[in-house]
């Protein structure tokens, strides 16, 4: 095994002064993770431009037996991008792969680079009246390479799908350093196993995404964006149900936030407005979109499907943004409403999922059965309620020191909430992936037969550990299949 001093000397020699440092203070602002839960130490910042230079990078980490913890934007929920305290391993930023290499307005596709900035590349879309139907509240700092690494999801999955259903086509660096080039993108292609199709969601801990073809969708001609009153989350459900129906493929989101969210976003934007005058004990914001020769009816038809729902009793209050202006801030609201309750103070946030037909239950009896197991916490679920993923976030009492109460109560209070949320026979980890904090509860309520898998397939395609260790792979327990 070579000295530290010597890979740094080569990875420097590879890379040049833009691509390789380990100056302390350039590397510090990318050590935590952007919840604050997660801090470590790395020996190397790697920022290569080329797929060509991270393959060689990962080749001379083999050599040297150094970790390479990926990282895209820094800005995942889970800490799947921060590296462990040790300061063996090095931080491989795409950052610097920013690159569009096409687009194919025809196609309707795009091929990009990993440090590609989500925003950005819906602005690029757009220039050709094409539309990339993912996003998020973080769309400003996420990459694509983090956004294929955990699966994203976002606010359209209810009618689009996951970050899975947009790639077609995939470039990743494996362990050894060779590429995986299934760029091009196919209809059909029964040549084995869909190879790209094990890399998305895996983390970074099979191989490095460098390079996505994803696919890219017309522009809407037109959209509609309300906001209802409802007096629960069953009420909710039944208002997603009716719009199911009556709205079709032109339903495009279905959020949902209880009033105490909406109150915590009003206090932390102080220009925000709450979008209805009484007072609720849940909301709704419902996007709708029709294409260009369908736009002009919208309006009028999500007009009549708000009376309808009114007149049967399935809301108690709606109003229509006006404007675009109105529609933003709108979602705004919905954006805003993680770094409102982070501004709280601390608090346990849990990405769940259960089955769509279950979720109003699983909240209406989860929230209060924890309110009262653990006394002077807020228990508050908010987000996509069409998919069956909800953000089910528990609040500290007053008082509670921010770290402190993470690591002594939060830790039983997650653990409580993956048990109930198991007995529904749901996910501990909806979109926001398994990172290290969830790992060990994976390990603890995972399928033996779907856990003894992933370390099998970890083993083949990362026979030394090297890539993003510690991470999404829970450890064998004693006595476990490897």
């Amino acid at each position: 095994m070579s000295s530290p001093t010597d890979f740094l000397d080569a990875a420097r020699a590879l890379l040049g002064p833009r691509g390789f440092t380990d100056d302390p203070e350039l590397i510090d602002p990318w050590l935590t993770d952007w919840r604050g839960r997660f801090s470590g130490r790395a020996l190397g910042l790697a920022s290569p431009a080329t797929t060509t230079e991270v393959a060689a990078l990962v080749r001379l980490c083999a050599e040297h037996g150094v970790p390479i913890v990926p990282q895209g934007g820094n800005s995942g929920m889970s800490g799947g991008a921060t590296p462990d305290p040790s300061g063996t391993a090095i931080i491989l930023s795409l950052r610097r792969m920013d690159m569009i290499r096409e687009i194919d307005p025809l196609a309707r596709q795009v091929t990009c680079e990993a440090g590609v900035v989500l925003q950005r590349l819906h602005e690029e879309a757009e220039k050709y009246r094409l539309r990339f139907p993912l996003t998020l509240g973080g769309k400003g700092s996420a990459t694509i390479g983090g956004l294929i690494s955990t699966n994203a999801g976002g606010t359209q999955v209810l009618r689009h799908g996951t970050m899975r259903a947009q790639v077609l086509g995939l470039e990743a660096v494996l362990a050894d350093g060779s590429v995986l080039d299934s760029l091009t993108p196919l209809k059909k292609d029964n040549r084995g196993f869909d190879l790209k199709q094990l890399l998305i969601g895996s983390e970074g801990t099979l191989g490095i995404v460098t390079a996505a073809n994803l696919r890219l969708l017309p522009e809407i001609g037109g959209r509609v964006v309300a906001w209802a009153g409802l007096p629960s989350i069953s009420a909710a459900r039944q208002l997603l149900l009716h719009f199911e129906k009556v709205a079709g493929d032109s339903l495009e989101g279905f959020e949902v936030l209880p009033a105490h969210c909406l109150a915590s976003v009003l206090a932390h934007l102080p220009d925000a407005r709450p979008p209805l005058a009484g007072q609720h004990a849940w909301h709704a914001l419902i996007e709708l979109v029709a294409p260009a020769d369908g736009a002009e009816q919208l309006a009028t038809n999500a007009e009549t499907m708000l009376a309808t729902a009114l007149e049967q009793e399935l809301l108690e209050d709606a109003v229509i943004a006006s404007n675009e202006g109105q529609a933003e801030a709108f979602w705004q609201l919905r954006d805003a409403i993680a770094p409102a309750e982070r501004a709280i103070g601390p608090a346990m946030q849990h990405d769940i999922s259960v089955p769509v037909a279950k979720m109003a239950r699983f909240v209406e009896e989860a929230a209060p059965d924890i309110e009262q197991k653990f006394p002077g916490t807020t228990a508050v679920g908010f987000g996509h309620l069409g998919d069956g993923n909800i953000h089910f976030h528990v609040l500290a009492p007053k008082g509670a020191v921010r770290g402190e109460w993470e690591a002594s109560e939060g830790k039983v209070i997650s653990a409580y909430v993956h048990d109930l949320v198991t007995q529904f026979g749901g996910s501990i980890s909806a979109e926001h992936g398994i990172g290290q904090m969830k790992r060990d509860e994976l390990g603890r309520l995972g399928d033996p037969v779907a856990l003894a898998l992933m370390r099998s397939i970890k083993q083949a395609l990362d026979p030394n550990g090297l890539l993003n260790p510690g991470k999404l792979v829970p450890l064998a327990q004693e006595g476990a299949s490897p």
